[in-house]
């Protein structure tokens, strides 16, 4: 068995060493919260000196609720015979953008339930709409993207090149959650599994789109999972260096199926710090690490500036997936701003592919 121990580790990532798999489960189960955010903040000054810590200022609009999937960790989606169900009409999609637009908001995150009944050629419509605007649409997620898929008959390559064309300009890394096949078929059976997810992303960076990388942890996963999550996203950035961004977030279990089912005790603030730094050390070819100040509320946002993360997130002018589990955290840009400036750090507006706004 090989000796690991906190002191060499921590000389060799500081040195530009990689931390291996062995090394990550030592940490995790080792080292305890002050340690993991030591190495992680000294990772984090090493990639950013300059002490900036960016934010977006974007609105997320879910343009329907009405999907197939039912996912057991999400308390949004209404099942297609559900009479609750929602389409957004292209007036409503255009009041928001307005809106955004009118706050200095750059960009929407777009998406949706995985809807039975729109072709393809609804998306590339409400896409073309959308670009009319002169907003940035960060749309899609690889489920969404695989679904189109699915329902069109189409690679994901033709896919994702006909989304380009009717203009998405970025992926999002939603429907992540656990990239492990187990926790996938427990949790969210009728979704695309880790092999189709990291698919769809390789694609799209291979046709030159960014995308960001998410992980909802905290439910049935195991480390071990956590783990082969972050070594496929390795991996596939070792490959494309498509990603400009990893958010990891706790799963947040209320009026959900799957705590109804499974006694799960919520991510505490001390656990998602430990997950946050641990990311940060595991990940070493991601420049940006996101804070969730959505899930954890201001005071831990601040914290995690500590633990490794240096981007604040969205200022989500709207938000509606977290908070149908009962969480209402809301953030202004001067808000943002502020916690940024008390935590110790400069603020600093940016796009999705982190160019600072003048």
């Amino acid at each position: 068995m090989q000796d690991f121990s906190y002191g060499s580790i921590r000389e060799r990532i500081l040195a530009g060493g990689r931390l291996n798999d062995g090394e990550f489960l030592f940490l995790y189960e080792n080292g305890d919260l002050y340690q993991l955010g030591l190495l992680a903040n000294a990772i984090r000054e090493q990639r950013h000196p300059e002490k900036n810590v960016t934010y977006v200022i974007d609105r997320n609009i879910n343009y329907t609720d009405i999907c197939i999937s039912a996912c057991k960790f999400c308390a949004f989606f209404k099942a297609p015979e559900d009479k609750d169900g929602y389409l957004l009409s292209n007036k409503e999609l255009a009041l928001k953008i307005k809106e955004t637009q009118d706050l200095g908001g750059t960009q929407i995150l777009l998406q949706g339930g995985l809807h039975p009944d729109l072709p393809l050629e609804y998306y590339e419509d409400m896409l073309r709409f959308m670009k009319a605007t002169g907003i940035h649409v960060h749309g899609f997620s690889p489920p969404e993207i695989h679904h189109f898929a699915e329902i069109s008959k189409l690679s994901i390559a033709a896919v994702i090149s006909r989304l380009i064309k009717a203009g998405l300009d970025s992926i999002p890394g939603g429907g992540a959650e656990i990239l492990s096949d187990r926790v996938r078929d427990s949790t969210a059976p009728r979704k695309c599994n880790a092999d189709q997810w990291i698919a769809v992303m390789e694609e799209a960076h291979n046709q030159g789109l960014r995308t960001t990388a998410t992980m909802m942890f905290g439910h049935v996963e195991t480390v071990a999972e956590r783990l082969e999550h972050l070594r496929r996203l390795r991996e596939l950035q070792d490959r494309t260096t498509g990603f400009t961004a990893f958010i990891p977030w706790p799963f947040q279990p209320d009026h959900t199926a799957l705590v109804e089912q499974t006694e799960i005790e919520k991510t505490t603030g001390y656990g998602y710090l430990r997950m946050l730094a641990m990311s940060r050390i595991y990940l070493d070819n991601f420049e940006n690490i996101q804070a969730s100040w959505v899930t954890q509320g201001p005071k831990i946002a601040q914290l995690s500036l500590y633990f490794g993360a240096n981007d604040f997130g969205s200022t989500m002018i709207e938000e509606n997936v977290v908070a149908a589990a009962g969480i209402s955290f809301q953030l202004s840009e001067t808000e943002i701003r502020r916690l940024v400036t008390d935590a110790g750090f400069i603020p600093k507006q940016r796009l999705m592919d982190y160019t600072l706004v003048a």
